[in-house]
């Protein structure tokens, strides 16, 4: 497969899960929750989150109003947390952060691996710098839940 199919391929990706999250909504019972707001270009996300008995991730949804790489990210994030502890998760999170700054999908991530994988249709958002905020801004509200905070930002 050549780059330029690889590209198509991560934009497609990007195009279905930002019109049809499968993720996109409020969960009926949860535990946390929290919002974030990208005030540069109007992105809004909002987090809930449900744990297991053993305090990891048994289930995640959103409801977002913003762009196609906002959306796809808060659905592939809320795909990806499902089974992993609260550190796990900003490990992942933090990973994921330096692959949309970088471009470069770490080779060897250990337990990272599977989950960055099906998080690198978003790898290209490094070639935009305004967009990281986009990426990442579902993130940064899923933090702020971890932690116990009503609201994170993406600044």
């Amino acid at each position: 497969m050549s780059f330029d199919d690889l590209r198509d391929l991560y934009q497609g990706v990007i195009m279905d899960h930002g019109r049809h999250p499968r993720h996109g909504t409020r969960l009926q019972s949860f535990d946390v929750t929290a919002k974030g707001d990208n005030p540069m270009c109007g992105d809004r996300v909002q987090i809930w989150l449900k744990y297991a008995p053993d305090h990891t991730i048994a289930d995640a949804g959103f409801e977002a109003r913003g762009c196609a790489i906002s959306i796809a990210s808060a659905d592939l994030m809320a795909d990806v947390v499902r089974g992993r502890s609260p550190a796990d998760t900003k490990a992942l999170f933090d990973a994921f952060r330096a692959m949309v700054r970088t471009g470069i999908c770490p080779d060897h991530a250990g337990d990272l691996a599977d989950p960055l994988e099906k998080l690198k249709p978003l790898l290209g958002v490094h070639e935009y710098p305004s967009r990281v905020k986009c990426a990442t801004l579902a993130w940064h509200a899923l933090t702020a839940a971890l932690e116990g905070v009503q609201e994170g930002s993406s600044e």
